[in-house]
């Protein structure tokens, strides 16, 4: 499966980098073991944070920021097969549980659910 991991980002952070980056490292976290039980984990940051840099992002929720972030976790999820919902209050991430759920995907709320999912045949 294509597993989209969705959590916190920004939200709690009142835009500090540093604990922008702990989320960042929370997400990512998952990642390897969705990797290696067979899966291909995607997190939406992996893709924004190089597009805001090239295209002029200043600082979370400037024009382009907005442009940019959110709407990409919404385009990785029509080629996903899941969604992992980390804890942690995050519009965001429940905003990509919504379209999960719109769309048919299974949603799963821990790296546990995941596992136990199996590898893919």
């Amino acid at each position: 499966m294509t597993i989209l991991i969705a959590g916190p980002y920004r939200s709690g952070t009142n835009d500090d980098p540093k604990l922008m980056e702990q989320n960042l490292r929370k997400l990512e976290d998952a990642a390897l073991p969705i990797f290696r039980a067979g899966h291909i984990p995607l997190i939406g940051e992996w893709l924004a944070l190089p597009l805001l840099k090239v295209a002029g992002s200043k600082q979370p929720g400037d024009a382009i920021y907005d442009e940019i972030l959110y709407p990409i976790a919404g385009r990785l999820i029509t080629i996903c097969d899941a969604v992992l919902r980390l804890e942690g209050a995050s519009k965001g991430a429940d905003e990509d549980v919504r379209l999960a759920r719109e769309l048919g995907l299974r949603v799963f709320y821990s790296l546990e659910e995941v596992l136990a999912a199996g590898s893919p045949e």
